[in-house]
């Protein structure tokens, strides 16, 4: 197949520093027969997806593309600038990247090209580039009757690590089941180890953790004043960076008293807990009809949707912890610092799991 050459030419901002005239080793002469300093110009950059054609314009659906920069006068090398701050260096003026933000997007890549004395001449070049996902691990909780041993990890203890939550988390297999094709994660008012309700929180860590991709998962929220249902991630460096430091992501929370409204929130150095960084969206029929909550997570965003309704999005940089390995967490809580009062009357109720799916 004939391949097109997609190159997006560099919009050109010189902004080398004219420095006073000196006895460097730059080339030229002034009118008055001096030596004068060469500066960088005529930078010249381009862009190319990998596997463009006529009918893939955009590329093969990887997000790689092969960047080239070129410049008159270069004695200190390039540096490329990507959407979210990312800085790669290059000597010679070539780079292959990886853009991960899930279908077609638009980019706006900075280059520099440094000269003598630390003189620059800067621009940038836009490209568009396709960057598709695929499967790369799911638990459909169609086999069993208990959470998959190889998937899931069953957390146990109570008061919620530090959120003062009243239930206590349990292995048992009447707090998480598996039945008609779904996980039942099921919060019960019942007497057990000092606590008056029990409940169940199961991770992925050490079993199946990732960076970056889409999560989704469809499932259908439990009732009830006090509850607080969650889907969410914890950076895998948990125990050596400790929290916030090892980043927090929830995909998905809710309070029962606060019906129909469902967060999204990160949790990082800086913004965390009550001043995490949070979107919401009012979803009135969470706990009777069943919704996919997902997230896109790549190097420059983290976005949050409701049935690929998106409703908040966050700026993905390296000086925030979302740039390493997560795992997930699924879990129903009662009370504590965000799940509030609990109704006197609650006797149990479920977050019924259809699937958890993550693309890459």
């Amino acid at each position: 197949m004939k391949k097109t050459s997609v190159q997006m030419l560099l919009f050109l901002t010189i902004i080398a520093s004219l420095l006073s005239c000196s006895s460097s080793d730059g080339g030229g002469t002034d009118d008055g027969g001096g030596p004068v300093t060469a500066y960088p110009t005529n930078l010249v950059a381009t862009g190319t997806p990998v596997g463009v054609t006529t009918e893939t314009p955009n590329g093969d659906g990887t997000g790689v593309v092969n960047f080239t920069a070129t410049a008159n006068n270069i004695t200190g090398g390039y540096l490329f600038t990507m959407p979210g701050g990312e800085e790669i260096q290059s000597t010679n003026g070539t780079l292959q990247y990886q853009f991960r933000e899930p279908g077609v997007n638009s980019y706006t890549v900075l280059v520099k090209a440094y000269g003598i004395n630390n003189s620059t001449v800067t621009g940038s070049v836009v490209i568009n580039v396709n960057y598709e996902t695929h499967l790369l691990w799911s638990d459909e909780f169609n086999t069993g009757t208990e959470p998959s041993a190889s998937n899931w990890n069953r957390e146990t203890g109570a008061g919620g690590w530090g959120n003062n939550e009243v239930q206590y988390y349990t292995t048992s297999a009447t707090n998480s089941y598996i039945e008609d094709g779904m996980l039942h994660i099921k919060l019960k008012k019942e007497n057990f180890s000092g606590s008056q309700y029990t409940s169940a929180r199961l991770n992925s860590a050490g079993k199946f953790e990732f960076t970056y991709g889409r999560v989704e998962v469809r499932a259908k929220l439990p009732t009830g004043g006090g509850t607080w249902p969650a889907i969410w991630m914890l950076g895998a460096n948990y125990g050596s960076a400790g929290w916030p430091g090892c980043g927090e992501y929830d995909i998905m929370e809710q309070v029962g008293n606060d019906p129909g409204k469902v967060l999204g929130t990160l949790h990082h150095p800086g913004h965390f807990g009550a001043n995490g960084s949070s979107g919401n969206t009012m979803v009135p029929d969470c706990s009777s009809e069943f919704h996919v909550y997902a997230t896109d997570w790549s190097p420059t965003s983290l976005k949050f949707y409701v049935d690929d309704n998106l409703f908040f999005t966050f700026p993905n940089n390296p000086g925030i912890p979302f740039g390493h390995d997560f795992f997930l967490i699924l879990n129903v809580a009662m009370g504590g610092n965000f799940g509030g009062t609990v109704d006197p009357n609650f006797v149990e109720s479920a977050m019924d799991i259809d699937y958890v799916r993550v693309y890459q």
